[in-house]
């Protein structure tokens, strides 16, 4: 696996000392070696590369990896270009444009988001292929719900979007008064219109951070 870098590698490092880690660290390790994983090693901790620690504003928490070919480059809702733009994140992209007036790209990649601080994180970091949730249970939650409680911790203004029942559970690890919690059902075709559509999080998002005096982002992504 990657090493992370920077203020996060500084956050945790203690946790990389923790059995569990070490435990995690094996087992993904194995499973690399005798299977097919995503997303590949190399870009296991693109969440963390992309968006470090101190330029954290935003955080938008996905479930697991996409699990099929081409998909998963470490990015929660985020495929790579050229890769067919999933359900979920076109419902998105229609949520962004009745909100702000985006327009829909033709790709599905958030690196952008991501480049502004706006942590893209998954609460499972890898996944089988074609075997969805089947790394759910192998520690990574417990080392995700901790990299969330750093995040809390942060004395400047962060936006986390909680979409769906496991995401609004994290709510509990979150208690920082000067953080906005934003929560809406997932916006997977399932549950979009239980509430997803119409929540206006990216545009509420970017008010806060106004409000507070920082840059808001520039969620278009923009055609390839």
């Amino acid at each position: 696996m990657p090493a992370i870098s920077g203020e996060w590698e500084a956050a945790l490092k203690n946790e990389f000392r923790q059995p569990y880690y070490r435990e995690l660290y094996r087992t993904v390790r194995n499973e690399y070696m005798t299977r097919t994983i995503y997303p590949p090693a190399a870009e296991l901790f693109n969440a963390f590369h992309l968006t470090p620690l101190e330029k954290v504003k935003v955080v938008i928490l996905g479930q697991d990896p996409y699990h099929e070919e081409g998909q998963a480059h470490g990015l929660c809702f985020s495929v790579k270009p050229g890769i067919e733009i999933p359900p979920s994140l076109v419902n998105i992209y229609q949520e962004l444009q009745d909100d702000l007036g985006c327009y829909i790209p033709n790709n599905g990649c958030l690196q952008k988001w991501a480049d502004q601080g706006v942590l893209l994180l998954n609460s499972v970091l890898t996944v089988r292929a074609h075997a969805a949730f089947s790394h759910a249970n192998i520690g990574w939650q417990t080392f995700t719900d901790h990299v969330l409680q750093i995040v809390d911790r942060l004395d400047s203004p962060v936006v986390y979007m909680l979409w769906g029942k496991p995401a609004r559970e994290k709510k509990a690890l979150l208690g920082n008064p000067k953080h906005l919690i934003l929560e809406a059902p997932h916006p997977s075709p399932l549950s979009a219109y239980r509430g997803f559509f119409g929540c206006r999080h990216f545009s509420r998002a970017n008010d806060y951070l106004q409000k507070n005096g920082l840059e808001p982002v520039d969620w278009q992504i923009e055609n390839i």
